[in-house]
């Protein structure tokens, strides 16, 4: 075995516990570098997800800095400088309207963080430093003599520049498309002083080099745990479909609302005692109004553990039409063996095929054409649960997915020592 690295994580986020989307990539990769090198880790705490994960704001904390202190060298989570303050989200989303950097990259500017990276640099000499988001870039110029990786768990002006398009209020458009455009600036101005950029797709490596030519990217996909996420040993309720995503994320909220009011009509016309399962925390008051009026449309909120509901479920949509990156829920439901009927955005960055392990549709009439073929087809659903594991298996455990990131720092690390020799 080779010298374990010392690595800094920095981190938008306390990445604990692995409870879908970001918090699940982080999580993973954080657990699986420790196996191979020193982590130091530097998170900004954010009490509003761990009063809808945990009971409370303290006991996520606790259970958190509990764990991470196992596999973490040293860690320290701060505040994020405009929680505590009054009106605070409101003034930094004026100040992001006002200013050249924008929301994305105010919202993380604190003196009490440059304050600690300071510190920290100056008493543990890192290898090397991770940055894991766009959002961290300005302490980047506290990092001296450190090899520097700059993770994209999406291209961030990308995917506001979609959204922009898919908004109907006109202030809102407004507000998305100079937020995007500030942005886009941003990435092209620093995304290339970075050692590496780590993206979670080549699509979103050919999305960064078109706004930063000069930079350099490798792919680090998302993954699964395919030890966690098993295919179930019951059979799933009959007509039965389940979908799971936080609500607050824009492209999951999209996607409940097209199913709400362009696919479930539709779909309950041709399969009257078809069942839908949404899990996910933050559903919004549509969400919430058609599980009150309609006993086959369940809104659970945030569960714990998603796993029962994703196996007793025939099917797994997905009508994602939005978003960068690649789709951890569709991994989770890859792993499990679950029949999967999404949108073909839903599988960007995923090396899938129609037919062999997922349905594709794009508007509602598709989408109720796959699914009631697949209620009705147990061959089809058992072929797509197969390969779909095997997908899962052979492309994306984060144990192989982990070492190749650890083997990147070895080669920063290696690179950055033979340029300070010369």
């Amino acid at each position: 075995m080779g010298k374990r690295l010392k690595i800094l994580w920095l981190s938008h986020m306390i990445p604990y516990p692995p409870k879908g989307g970001a918090l699940q990539r982080a999580y993973n990769l954080v657990n699986e570098l420790s196996k191979h090198h020193d982590v130091y880790l530097l998170a900004f705490s954010r009490p509003n997800v761990y009063r809808q994960i945990f009971n409370s704001y303290e006991e996520g904390l606790q259970e958190a800095t509990t764990y991470l202190s196992n596999i973490c060298k040293d860690i320290k989570f701060l505040p994020l400088p405009y929680d505590n303050r009054p009106l605070g989200k409101y003034r930094l989303l004026t100040k992001g309207l006002l200013s050249a950097d924008g929301y994305t990259i105010n919202w993380l500017k604190s003196k009490e963080m440059a304050a600690v990276v300071t510190q920290w640099a100056e008493k543990y000499q890192f290898d090397a430093v991770h940055f894991d988001t766009i959002s961290l870039v300005p302490y980047k110029q506290l990092i001296s003599n450190s090899a520097t990786t700059l993770d994209h768990h999406n291209i961030e002006s990308d995917m506001l520049f979609t959204r922009k398009e898919k908004e109907k209020n006109i202030i809102k458009q407004f507000y998305f498309w100079q937020e995007a455009k500030k942005l886009q600036v941003y990435e092209k101005q620093h995304c290339d002083q970075f050692d590496i950029n780590l993206t979670c797709s080549q699509l979103d490596s050919e999305r960064l080099l078109k706004i930063c030519p000069s930079s350099k990217e490798i792919v680090i996909p998302n993954g699964v745990d395919i030890n966690y996420f098993v295919p179930g040993n019951h059979k799933a309720t009959a007509n039965s479909m389940v979908f799971a995503g936080g609500l607050s994320w824009y492209p999951n909220l999209d996607a409940m609302h097209f199913l709400t009011d362009e696919i479930w009509p539709l779909l309950k016309k041709s399969v009257p005692d078809v069942t839908m399962n949404v899990i996910g925390k933050n559903p919004s008051k549509k969400l919430l109004s058609k599980n009150e009026k309609d006993k086959n449309f369940i809104v659970h909120g945030f569960v714990d553990d998603v796993r029962p509901y994703i196996s007793n479920a025939m099917i797994y949509v997905c009508p994602i039409r939005d978003g960068g990156g690649t789709k951890l829920k569709i991994l989770d439901a890859l792993a499990m063996g679950c029949a999967i009927v999404a949108h073909p955005m839903a599988i960007e960055g995923i090396d899938l095929t129609h037919n062999e392990n997922v349905m594709l549709a794009e508007t509602a009439e598709d989408f109720v054409q796959q699914i009631t073929s697949l209620f009705n087809n147990p061959l089809l659903r058992k072929k797509l649960s197969e390969n779909g594991r095997q997908v899962a298996v052979n492309n994306y455990s984060y144990d192989s997915i982990g070492k190749k990131l650890a083997d990147t720092f070895v080669h920063l690390n290696n690179t950055t020592n033979d340029d300070s020799a010369n």
